[in-house]
């Protein structure tokens, strides 16, 4: 953390907060802010111009960035975000500075580990006009490895992904919730439903490569073995990624609550979502983010003052045990005045990107009750 806060430009000791590690922010709140995760596997977050208070008697601390200006050009990006990336030790990792966020810039890293890809791992780091880091986000742990399982061959993870028996509601692309290896463990079925599955969108698949990627394991973020398909959609512009469990279905099992709850098995806790993008056109905001199809959403946005904070959270269906293939999905809520020039942030407060154009996403499922 002292490695990586050094190449931030954040002074001071790391100090304890809760389930955090917290450098930086002077005593109004204000200022340079690194923060991480106590718990494996140490998200970080870094803001150069966290919000303080008004008495700040004139400090650099009470200057927020400029909103105007020009991105600095992708090799500019690339080159303020070395030191960050060589202290996290992702140097060598594959780099995309394609995506911009009004006059910022923003690299993201995605490091091979053991020399496979990875997906949902990524690092996020954020270049302003002037060139400089103003704020990133990743993990900040090396994963530790862990047991050994077989696994099933590209041509398998699609049939897989493809079946859909009426017995077992596995799903293919979309599909149910996070995949956890356990040994000597079998697994079990997402269960049955009245209605059927729902519908999956017809996509072509360009190519597939062996990696590792993120699904949340025991409550924890973990890298599993998975195949990373690229496919492509009818009227997409680009193409995307779809990720699929490479180990044998026998060992992919429903986690377990990782602490003692007073709630039952039947009655899911609600969770956050990131949300990946969003558009607006008059007081229709329609907000991009990515999930299964085994849980219910919920999408709010609260306008105050300058900025319209977008919160998305989601609840799993009660009694099912599926596995989690990312999707994307978008659904619309109403503002009560137009966007305008206010800047739309999740709920940690971090600017959310313009979504990219290309096809009409589907609407989060509906549970037929």
């Amino acid at each position: 953390m002292t490695r990586l806060a050094k190449a931030l430009g954040v002074d001071g000791a790391p100090v304890a907060q809760g389930e955090i590690w917290k450098v930086g922010a002077g005593q109004d709140g204000s200022g340079p802010s690194l923060q991480v995760n106590k718990e494996a596997p140490g998200a970080w977050t870094f803001s150069r111009y966290a919000p303080g208070t008004d008495n700040c008697k004139g400090t650099d601390r009470c200057t927020a960035p400029q909103t105007g200006g020009t991105p600095v050009s992708e090799a500019e990006a690339e080159k303020a975000a070395e030191p960050v990336l060589k202290a996290l030790g992702q140097d060598d990792a594959k780099r995309d500075a394609s995506q911009v966020m009004g006059a910022r810039r923003v690299v993201n890293a995605a490091p091979e580990i053991g020399g496979l890809p990875t997906y949902g791992w990524s690092t996020g780091v954020t270049v302003g006009s002037d060139g400089e880091v103003v704020g990133g986000s990743g993990q900040l742990s090396t994963p530790v490895k862990g047991d050994t399982y077989p696994v099933v061959s590209a041509k398998e993870a699609l049939k897989l992904m493809e079946e859909r028996p009426q017995s077992d509601h596995r799903m293919g692309i979309g599909g149910c919730a996070d995949p956890v290896p356990l040994k000597d463990r079998q697994e079990q079925p997402c269960g049955s439903s009245a209605s059927g599955t729902p519908e999956q969108d017809a996509v072509t698949v360009e190519k597939a490569v062996f990696g590792l990627a993120s699904h949340s394991v025991d409550g924890r973020q973990a890298l599993v073995p998975s195949w990373l398909f690229e496919v492509t959609a009818p009227g997409a512009k680009d193409p995307f990624t779809v990720t699929y469990p490479a180990v044998e279905p026998r060992f992919l099992v429903s986690p377990s609550p990782s602490e003692p709850s007073d709630r039952p098995t039947s009655d899911p806790e609600p969770r956050n979502v990131e949300v990946d993008g969003y558009r607006a056109e008059g007081t229709d905001l329609t907000v991009t983010f990515t999930g299964g199809v085994c849980a219910d959403y919920d999408v709010k946005a609260r306008e105050n003052g300058d900025e319209v904070t977008v919160t998305v959270t989601s609840k799993a269906w009660p009694d099912k045990v599926c596995i989690l293939i990312a999707k994307q999905f978008q659904q619309t809520v109403q503002l009560d005045e137009p966007l305008g020039a206010r800047e739309v942030v999740g709920s940690d407060g971090e600017a959310v990107p313009l979504a990219k154009e290309g096809a009409r996403l589907p609407a989060p499922p509906t549970r037929q009750r």
